[in-house]
């Protein structure tokens, strides 16, 4: 399987790659080793249920959005959720939205947004603080730390 000049292309080859009985198909990040089963179980058997679903944790720090250096509003920060994966859609709504997206020249961090797009919900999940994404070295770090501190628990 060939990768895509951009994350909704990659993750498009990636399903159309599935086997034609999947019912369910999850998409992870591999920035994100540390995972749980707990995560897992509880994505999939939301997605089972709603046809779409993502684990996410609240967001703990206050969230400003900005425009050229100025702040311009403080979202509340209970409505806020940092979103990770794995996110899991069922096969032929995640294959619609992505196809959709990819017709459109639409370039989306998550593949949540392609479902969002068509105007569907997307379950949230508890999801986890040691889900974190590893992408800089702090965040190996962070990891690390989270590796040891299972091992002794």
């Amino acid at each position: 399987m060939a990768g895509g000049m951009d994350r909704t292309h990659s993750v498009l080859n990636g399903v159309r790659e599935c086997s034609p009985q999947a019912e369910l198909i999850g998409i992870h990040d591999g920035a994100r080793p540390l995972v749980t089963a707990e995560v897992l179980e509880k994505v999939i058997a939301a997605a089972a249920l709603s046809g779409a679903a993502a684990p996410g944790v609240p967001v703990q720090d206050t969230i400003k959005r900005a425009e050229a250096g100025r702040i311009l509003e403080t979202p509340d920060r209970a409505e806020l959720f940092a979103v990770q994966t794995p996110q899991v859609f069922e096969a032929s709504l995640i294959l619609a939205a992505l196809t959709q997206a990819e017709q459109e020249g639409v370039v989306l961090t998550d593949d949540c947004g392609a479902v969002e797009r068509l105007g569907m919900t997307v379950t949230l999940t508890e999801g986890t603080y040691e889900n974190l994404k590893i992408t800089t070295p702090v965040d190996l770090v962070m990891g690390e730390a989270i590796l040891a501190w299972r091992e002794q628990r």
